[in-house]
């Protein structure tokens, strides 16, 4: 048995634990199992689990690892996949109540290729309803909270994703990202996370925010998403635009920053308003990475903010989505995504065109010429630490009522479609978690991860034991 407790192993250690004959699949499922259980009712991360599926992956991963035949360095690590993700017989509600709870007849391609991996499904987590929002409540599972602080919220739409890495329930956890989905959750819960280069993790089916819709991993630590990667990084035959070959992330990870040059932008050059705490903590990260032989200079990459394009393929993105929901059934659903479908139909096809073509070419060519200069780009993840659950702003600062006010680091990056991870970088003075972005050029996901290892292993985070209350975290 490890000297740790499984609540502390990641999926490369359990690899390692299966290989040796000191833990067993079924030994793992069960204690994560048992910890889901006790932690579910305060972090509200899933909406469906299914203990009995659980265990028979599991029993048959324990004959493959007696029998020295494992089928990938996955077989027998727990992992969690997003309510938007198929699951072959487990309903795919994407946060809404009005949808199917009919099982899904086939496995999306990421689930496909971890079942095919040997991975063992502990279920689906939380969403806001269809992804629409960075926040983490929906008409059909209501809220999920943040486990360093019950009172805020975990971000989304990633959300139970996120709370479940931070938890260690299950060591790898399959989210999406069309506006920061991913790594906004993952800078308000202390986990890493990596939206990938578009076309390098296949969809089925698309995404109807399409070019701007990202798939990738949220784990404890950067080199199980190099596991993961390694696995549902590969193409399919479904999806027309994952056509990035397949690389070997794991095996090739170089934490070696030394000559990397590093750009390094505050704000992106936005008039936006970043807490105090959340600029100390980046300026000190990036004094790592300097202190690690990068070559880190302050830099803008010279666009401005791209919020109305973004809002063009998004709210095109929702009419679609809900176009045939019928009105009785949008008066059940999210009132604010049924806003954003409206403005979406109002949208005219030369707009999204516009939108989709010439507004994102521009912004594209932009950071093709930031990156002739510079390695990387280095960002806040977010400008602001969680703030309180159920609320969509945090209320104060010049946030308005608009979400995507408070995320302005992230959405530029879906419209690129470039690689970009958010690794924790510390707490604030009001010991809540804080993200530091990482951005490569298009296809350059390895030196991301690299980039984001380095940085990790500089500065270690303490993960969570079990969820805080907010008296917990005064102390």
């Amino acid at each position: 048995m490890p000297e740790r407790a499984i609540a502390q192993l990641s999926a490369a250690e359990l690899g390692r634990a299966y290989a040796a004959g000191q833990l067993s699949p079924v030994e793992v499922a069960r204690d994560h199992l048992a910890r889901i259980e006790a932690f579910e009712p305060a972090v509200n991360a899933f909406v469906h689990r299914d203990a009995e599926t659980t265990l028979a992956m599991a029993r048959a991963s324990e004959a493959r690892w007696q029998a020295g035949t494992p089928l990938s360095p996955l077989d027998g690590v727990p992992v969690t996949i997003k309510d938007n993700l198929a699951v072959r017989g487990w309903p795919n509600r994407r946060g809404s109540a009005v949808s199917s709870a009919a099982p899904e007849a086939q496995d999306c391609p990421v689930a496909d290729k971890l079942r095919a991996a040997g991975a063992v499904f502990l279920g689906k987590t939380t969403m806001p309803e269809y992804g629409w929002k960075g926040c983490a409540d929906s008409p059909l599972t209501g809220m999920t909270r943040n486990p360093w602080d019950l009172s805020t919220s975990p971000g989304g739409s990633s959300s139970g994703a996120a709370v479940c890495a931070a938890l260690n329930l299950g060591c790898i956890h399959f989210g999406t990202d069309g506006a920061g989905s991913i790594r906004i959750p993952a800078a308000f819960t202390g986990v890493f996370g990596i939206k990938t280069s578009f076309g390098r993790v296949p969809a089925h089916p698309i995404s109807t925010m399409g070019v701007l819709a990202h798939l990738g991993p949220l784990t404890r630590d950067v080199r199980d998403a190099a596991l993961a990667l390694d696995v549902i990084a590969r193409p399919d035959p479904r999806d027309m635009m994952a056509n990035l070959p397949p690389e070997k992330f794991a095996q090739t990870l170089e934490p070696n920053l030394k000559g990397l040059r590093i750009g390094y932008s505050p704000r992106l050059g936005f008039d936006v308003e970043v807490d105090p705490d959340i600029a100390r903590l980046t300026r000190e990260a990036v004094e790592v990475l300097a202190s690690l032989g990068a070559l880190v200079e302050e830099a803008d990459p010279g666009f401005a903010d791209p919020i109305a394009p973004l809002m063009t393929l998004w709210a095109s993105g929702a009419a679609l989505a809900l176009a045939s929901i019928p009105p009785e059934d949008r008066a059940k659903m999210d009132p604010g995504l049924v806003e954003i479908a409206r403005m979406g139909e109002g949208i005219s096809a030369s707009a999204y065109v516009d939108a989709l073509l010439y507004q994102r070419n521009a912004l594209a060519m932009r950071m093709n010429a930031f990156h002739d200069r510079f390695d990387l780009l280095v960002t806040p993840t977010l400008p602001l630490p969680a703030f309180e659950a159920g609320r969509l702003t945090p209320g104060h600062g010049r946030y308005g009522e608009d979400w995507t006010r408070w995320t302005p680091f992230t959405y530029p990056f879906n419209l690129t479609q470039q690689p970009a991870a958010s690794v924790p970088s510390g707490l604030t003075r009001g010991g809540l978690p804080a993200g530091l972005q990482i951005v490569g050029r298009y296809g350059a996901d390895r030196l991301v991860l690299a980039a984001a290892q380095a940085f990790e292993q500089a500065r270690p985070f303490a993960p969570l034991v079990a969820p805080r209350t907010g008296s917990d975290v005064a102390r």
